[in-house]
């Protein structure tokens, strides 16, 4: 009888298929069978609590929602500097109007919408909508204003609009330390084994995905929701860093701040150990 397939539920976002493309094209071998899911990032935390699959792409602000089925992956981060997300708006607002405007945001769940409520605790006027529909939205005039993350903070000029905070650089200056974005989580359940194995792949993944950039591009694009070969680069360029290969020391404490300004005791045993 075939062993069921482990579920590895990533974004669609470059600089995941980047890291996961070489994985799922094959060019990577496992010893048991996966089975790849592409959502986006508000969906992903929302399954994460209806439907956990074994391997899973989270916000880092889910963190205390999930401690208790997963733990943080060492590898795969979307974490470190000047890569936060952005609060932009039309010209004519004014910081200090947004906490009386209704802002558009990348989903309840997510790392973003943790920020903005940091930074403008007094704003209530939150509206949760899929993160790429927020820059059109804007552009329609249907808000005032909104966060964008992933690709956005390289096109949201082309769309009249101007950057009013980068959440990111907020985060930094407040902290001393890079802003966790998001990360892989993996079920506390799977054997340590096959966390071994998917941590030695994935590894390996992101070194053939420098080595072959070229024959994976076109994966990358059939994924993305901007196509242009530059924001593509842009984007793995902002995302994938040294984090990304190894969470370390600095993103573990980043994390762990991250959760005690939300204003959650930090879970134990929070980071997979070999």
């Amino acid at each position: 009888m075939a062993k069921p397939a482990l579920r590895l539920a990533v974004s669609p976002c470059p600089n995941d298929t980047y890291l996961f493309g070489p994985l799922a094209l094959g060019w990577v071998s496992l010893p048991f069978p996966v089975e790849f899911v592409f959502e986006d990032i508000e969906t992903l935390n929302r399954m994460a609590l209806t439907d956990p699959p074994e391997l899973i792409k989270l916000s880092f602000a889910m963190l205390p929602e999930v401690a208790h089925r997963y733990e943080v992956f060492p590898v795969g981060a979307a974490l470190g500097r000047g890569c936060g997300p952005l609060l932009v708006a039309h010209p004519s607002v004014s910081p200090e109007e947004i906490p009386s405007l209704p802002v558009a945001l990348p989903g309840e769940h997510t790392t973003a919408h943790l920020l903005f409520r940091l930074a403008f605790p007094e704003a209530s006027h939150r509206v949760f909508i899929p993160y790429h529909e927020i820059l059109p939205a804007l552009a329609e005039g249907r808000f005032a204003a909104g966060v964008i993350i992933h690709e956005g903070r390289f096109v949201y000029a082309r769309y009249g609009l101007k950057l009013v905070l980068d959440l990111g650089r907020w985060w930094e200056e407040k902290t001393g330390l890079p802003i966790p974005l998001g990360g892989i989580f993996v079920r506390r359940d799977l054997p340590r084994e096959v966390g071994r194995a998917l941590l030695s792949a994935l590894r390996r993944s992101l070194d053939l995905a420098r080595e072959r950039f070229e024959d994976l591009l076109p994966f990358i694009r059939h994924h993305a929701r901007e196509l242009a070969r530059e924001v593509i680069e842009a984007h793995i360029r902002t995302y994938v860093n040294e984090y990304t290969r190894n969470l370390g020391e600095e993103g573990r404490r980043a994390l762990v701040e991250l959760i005690r300004r939300a204003g959650t005791s930090s879970p134990e045993n929070l980071f997979w150990e070999a």
